[in-house]
């Protein structure tokens, strides 16, 4: 007796070579995310190195010429000067202008860019980074709804605001090691200084 091969008694069986192209695929190695992550590191550096320059020359944006940092202006005085609400907001007036909260403000915001933008020292970078964005973000206290005169603080989250999504992309970046592409991270990395002390990385 003769057995005929029904199409409908194999439609269950997968296909050996195809499954073997889709484990492949599956598993092999995407560029996308560390290209990404690249591109995260790099926009995020120049929105400090921006800050930086913006508050020191003065370009007419945030700061207009007159108040730039080379003119004599206080890069810290518009920002704490004018706090009007939170727990800490008499000691951040208090702060306001002076010289030492200047100068740590700007090599921050310097550093920080610099460092993302080249893609080098990203494991301090993340945790100077984090401590100036949450200082910043205990600065303008989002948890408030009212300031002290009675008017909307206008925060538009409690506790989520620019400060913190700031902060943890620079996490992020750090622990991915994303100054490895497009940066300068494995040269960095090789440097003897950096070897024998790893957070420097």
């Amino acid at each position: 007796m003769a057995l005929k091969d029904h199409p409908q008694r194999h439609k269950n069986i997968p296909d050996q070579h195809a499954t073997a192209q889709t484990a492949t695929t599956a598993t092999a190695p995407s560029t996308a995310g560390p290209v990404m992550a690249a591109v995260l590191r790099i926009a995020t550096g120049l929105v400090f190195l921006w800050a930086f320059l913006d508050k020191t020359f003065g370009l007419g944006y945030a700061t207009p010429t007159e108040r730039a940092w080379l003119n004599g202006g206080s890069p810290t005085k518009g920002f704490l000067g004018g706090i009007d609400h939170g727990p800490f907001a008499d000691a951040f007036r208090g702060m306001a202008g002076a010289w030492w909260a200047d100068w740590l403000f700007m090599l921050g915001l310097a550093s920080i860019g610099l460092a993302l933008l080249l893609g080098i020292g990203l494991r301090i970078t993340a945790v100077t980074g984090i401590l100036m964005m949450l200082l910043m973000w205990a600065a303008e206290w989002p948890l408030d709804r009212i300031t002290e005169t009675g008017q909307p603080t206008m925060s538009t989250n409690p506790i989520l605001d620019y400060h913190i999504i700031y902060a943890l992309v620079i996490i992020v970046v750090a622990i991915t090691a994303a100054g490895n592409t497009w940066g300068l991270g494995k040269a960095w990395a090789n440097l003897e200084v950096v070897k024998k002390n790893p957070w420097l990385r």
